[in-house]
């Protein structure tokens, strides 16, 4: 042991080292009993005379004394392992063994068997070292000491001699050394340890607000008088996490409730409506966002639950069909708003049953993303003389409506309208604008959606704003231009001309043309060339007869010629349009995605010349790397969205 260190050590292992026993001592006796053991063996073959005539008796006597029975070599054994373990003779020098007569082999036989004693050693180490595994480093005995003569070990059913009390017993197989099952490596294992940083966030007021509320709904009589701008938030809260379901829900109920709003009613089921309609008789006003598990049995039970209902805005009732409709309009005369949204059931006969019941008192009309409407429904509206309208949306229909159609709406119904929504009518021209809108509205509309209306020039929608300044019409509030990709500089001065004193909306997303002309003539951008040309007319067109009255397309075609002319000579469509956005001084909400145009200065510059405003998109502006943070300070609760190597903000 290294620098005579030495551990604790029992007292058996102490007597021993006393008395002389060490392993190494134990090891050397059984390798002098295996050597003595093969002296002696090879003393006797060389002793045995060779087998002739004249002494064939004496072979065969000297063969029957040479190889005695078993029981008289066990016995044999035993008495040399006495003599053997005399610890007297420990020390005296070994008897040099007898040379033994070695055969020649020819070389293929002498590879084969060192090839064969070889692979007899490497396995008999194997073995050896699964024993050791599982041996005592004290009690084993040393490799060399083992035997690896296999006729040792006695067969099963012979008699043996025990060495302690020397009586005969019988050998059986439970006796007999069984070799241990082989230990199975386990594979090996990352000792490292990965450390795992997780981000851990502290839940924010509103959601403890959430949990209270959702833990004890039944107790909800221990808040008092909430209040209704209390309940209005806490129902934002509820829907803006999706926490909204039937059983909170009776929080928000009240038998004087006239005005009830849920914006998320995904988790509330048929019986949860009907529950509604019972537990708020008095509601006057009703709005549900998202309630596609609306069915024909729930708005049937609002027929005799909700009797003074003259306001209902849904938003996905897809599975109430036309019957149900029918039903709830009829017994719900006087209707003062009906505003759906994504409901493919609702067909010109529900149209019939709403107009035949509210005609006289209906003032606001939405139909967005109502899959059946047409010229027919147009038609319609127009007959029942709804001369108190003041909100009107059928945007996003399934087939878009040509401009006569919208023209005539608009000179039935535009000169009270406040609200206007005509997106994703893709087939409506400049015409609209100026001999729909300006023609029959022009002292009262503050919020207009044209978004999704790809045959809108740039030309005709600067000339719909210049007009609508030059006869002192209001400005906008909200103005809804998205994906008008061919919209530029001319109409986004113009629109800022006319109603950047009043804006607090506006969306411009997709104007990807917008100041590229200035940027092109500084070297900035390159213009790249337009998605649609006009199709040239036929030939047989041009030889018609001038006398005969141009169609409604001709005409179309002839105004779009001018404003192309226009377009060609509007000094704003070279100058930059962008940088005017900041003197929108009311601004509360900005849409400027996918304008190439935009870049660091455009958004400093609304940053510092709105102090409104709340939101702004960039999404698609590769040109905003968010540069003007270390100029300009950002005021507490603007939300800049889309900046790409700041994804965070």
């Amino acid at each position: 042991m290294a620098r005579n260190v030495r551990g604790p050590m029992s007292a058996l292992t102490d007597f021993l080292q006393s008395t002389g026993i060490t392993p190494t001592t134990v090891a050397r006796r059984v390798r002098t009993r295996q050597e003595n053991g093969s002296n002696a063996n090879a003393n006797a073959t060389e002793e045995q005379p060779e087998a002739g005539p004249s002494n064939a008796a004496a072979s065969g006597s000297g063969s029957r004394s040479a190889n005695p029975s078993p029981r008289r070599a066990r016995a044999r054994r035993a008495n040399d392992d006495d003599d053997e373990y005399d610890s007297d003779n420990l020390d005296e020098p070994e008897a040099p063994a007898a040379p033994q007569k070695k055969q020649k082999l020819s070389k293929a036989a002498e590879a084969k068997l060192k090839a064969k004693e070889k692979a007899k050693a490497k396995k008999k180490k194997k073995e050896d070292d699964d024993d050791d595994s599982d041996e005592d480093a004290y009690t084993a005995l040393a490799k060399t000491g083992r035997s690896n003569d296999k006729s040792a070990k006695p067969p099963v059913g012979s008699f043996e001699d025990c060495a302690k009390c020397e009586k005969q017993f019988t050998v059986t197989k439970t006796l007999s050394r069984t070799r241990r099952r082989r230990r199975k490596r386990k594979a090996p294992v990352e000792k490292r340890t990965v450390a795992h940083i997780e981000k851990k966030s502290f839940p924010t007021l509103v959601s403890l607000c959430i949990d209270v509320i959702a833990r004890h709904i039944d107790d909800v009589e221990a808040f008092g008088d909430i209040g209704a701008l209390n309940l209005e938030a806490i129902a934002k809260a509820l829907s803006k996490n999706r926490r909204l379901t039937g059983e909170n829900a009776h929080l928000f109920y009240d038998v004087e409730n006239t005005n009830l709003r849920f914006y998320d009613a995904t988790n509330l089921n048929p019986n949860a409506f009907i529950a509604l309609g019972n537990l708020n008789p008095n509601l006057t006003s009703l709005r549900l966002d998202f309630c596609g598990t609306l069915n024909d049995e729930a708005i049937t039970s609002w027929n005799t639950s909700l009797p003074s209902l003259v306001s209902l805005e849904l938003l996905g009732p897809f599975l109430v069909r036309e019957a149900a409709w029918i039903t709830f309009l009829a017994c719900h005369p006087n209707m003062e708003a009906f505003i759906i949204t994504q409901s493919p059931r609702f067909s010109l006969s529900c149209l019939d049953a709403l107009l035949g019941a509210s005609a006289n008192t209906l003032r606001r009309l939405g139909l967005r993303e109502v899959g059946l409407l047409s010229a027919a429904f147009i038609q319609h509206i127009i007959d029942a003389g709804l001369d108190k309208l003041t909100y009107l949306d059928i945007a996003e229909p399934s087939a878009s409506l040509a401009d006569d159609t919208i023209i005539a709406l608009l000179g039935a119904v535009g000169s009270t309208l406040e609200h206007l929504d005509l997106s994703g009518h893709s087939a409506l021209t400049d015409a609209i604008l100026t001999r729909g809108i300006v023609a029959h509205n022009m002292g009262v509309l503050t919020s207009l959606g044209l978004a999704g209306l790809t045959e809108l020039s740039d030309a005709g929608v600067a000339r719909f704003f210049d007009e609508l300044k030059a006869n002192d019409a209001p400005g906008l509030l909200q103005l809804d231009m998205a994906r008008n990709h061919e919209l530029k500089s001319a109409a986004l001065a113009a629109l800022i001309a006319h109603s950047g004193a009043t804006l607090v909306e506006l969306n411009i997303n997709g104007w990807k043309e917008v100041d590229v002309a200035h940027d092109e003539a500084l070297g900035g951008i390159k213009t790249v060339p337009r998605r649609r040309r006009r199709q040239q007319r036929d030939e047989e067109d041009e030889d018609e007869d001038l006398s005969e009255p141009a169609s409604d397309a001709e005409a179309n075609a002839d105004n779009d010629d001018k404003d192309e002319d226009v377009e060609m000579t509007d000094p704003r469509s070279t100058e930059p349009a962008l940088p005017l956005l900041a003197s929108i001084y009311l601004l509360r909400k900005l849409d400027v995605g996918w304008c190439r145009a935009v870049d660091d200065f455009v958004v400093k510059g609304v940053l510092e010349g709105c102090p409104a405003l709340e939101e702004l998109k960039v999404w698609g502006c590769n040109r905003v790397e968010g540069k003007w943070e270390a100029g300009v300070k950002r005021r507490r609760g603007v939300k800049v969205y889309g900046i790409e190597s700041q994804a965070g903000i």
